[in-house]
């Protein structure tokens, strides 16, 4: 684990598989420049190398009734500290499943809106790769039939992209959560239909960590009933696939939370559903120890944020953006939390 000595004594302590540690303080907060051009939120984060992209989601504009979907793309230099605008997707998509494989940023659906759909927002299957060295998306085609949708929790093992629960529609008709889950062979171009999660599930985190894929946390319909505290596991080079639901749950039941991966340690951030703050925002960060089956109590946001999506790098796990009231309400705000 990459790790402060601090919390490598929390998690070598006597602390029984399936607990919560005691709550402390750990772990350090440092502001970053924000996010240039536009608020975002409701879009997604990864990294290659010391390199950080933010691909599409919501980028409201004052005043305006229109959709906020966005097609933006943006990198930033962690060493330079600077923000660089790069091709936007072909098709403006809000929650859309993102990951990184091979140097390459593979995007696998999403939400969007169609003619006469607004405000409403609806699976989109849409499946495109951008190259950086080049600065050019291709398209992949769509996602099966059935299976579209945004707002999953996302993990990847060598050449496969993991996806997990999402929704299929949102917006103010309702919304339907999923529980289906799929991978895709970014070497083959297969879709491989898996077992379903224990129970539906979307804005929930996911990583994926020595071969097991993890959806952390996470919602069923929106409602603060519907958050979730609970860690699901699939272990993805066993046969035959069984998800498992680990022991210990999440301190906080949320959904909305950003994730980010830091040895074998998930770090759960922010999220929705907070009943007694007026914002309806959390500011907890919850770290998972995923050998050990433990959560630690960390340093709290200094901005909470939903609706926003993290990346590892290094000890450091770094939000970009985000919602900071319940629903729309997105900052420019960008900060990163060291372990």
């Amino acid at each position: 684990m990459k790790l402060t000595t601090a919390l490598l004594v929390v998690f070598a302590g006597s602390i029984t598989a399936g607990t919560i540690a005691p709550p402390r303080s750990g772990g350090t907060w440092t502001q970053l420049p924000n996010i240039t051009l536009f608020d975002r939120q409701e879009h997604s984060t990864v990294a290659i190398g010391n390199t950080i992209y933010i691909v599409g989601g919501i980028a409201p504009i004052a005043n305006s009734t229109a959709d906020p979907t966005t097609p933006i793309v943006q990198s930033y230099s962690i060493p330079h500290q600077t923000w660089t605008l790069e091709a936007p997707l072909p098709k403006a998509l809000n929650h859309p499943n993102t990951a990184v494989v091979n140097g390459k940023i593979y995007v696998l659906g999403g939400l969007a809106v169609g003619p006469g759909q607004w405000p409403n927002w609806l699976a989109a299957g849409d499946c495109y790769v951008y190259n950086p060295a080049t600065h050019t998306w291709k398209s992949l085609g769509n996602m099966p039939i059935g299976t579209a949708r945004g707002a999953a929790a996302v993990g990847v093992h060598g050449d496969t992209i993991y996806v997990g629960g999402g929704l299929s529609r949102l917006g103010i008709e309702g919304q339907e959560t999923l529980d289906i889950t799929s991978s895709y062979n970014t070497r083959t171009g297969a879709w491989t239909s898996l077992p379903p999660l224990p129970e539906k599930r979307d804005h929930a985190g996911g990583a994926l960590i020595d071969g097991v894929f993890y959806v952390v946390g996470g919602r069923i319909n929106g409602t603060p009933e519907g958050m979730r505290d609970t860690v699901f596991a699939l272990d993805v080079t066993c046969s035959p696939l069984i998800w498992k639901t680990r022991k210990a749950r999440m301190p906080t039941r949320k959904g909305g939370l950003a994730v980010g991966v830091v040895g074998d340690v998930i770090v759960a951030v922010g999220g929705e559903g907070n009943v007694d703050a007026v914002s309806g925002v959390f500011n907890q960060t919850e770290a998972y120890d995923t050998k050990r089956d433990v959560w630690t109590k960390m340093t709290p946001m200094r901005v909470p944020r939903h609706g926003t999506a993290g990346v590892g790098v290094g000890n450091g796990v770094f939000i970009p953006g985000g919602g900071v009231v319940r629903q729309l309400g997105a900052t420019s705000y960008f900060d990163v939390f060291k372990v």
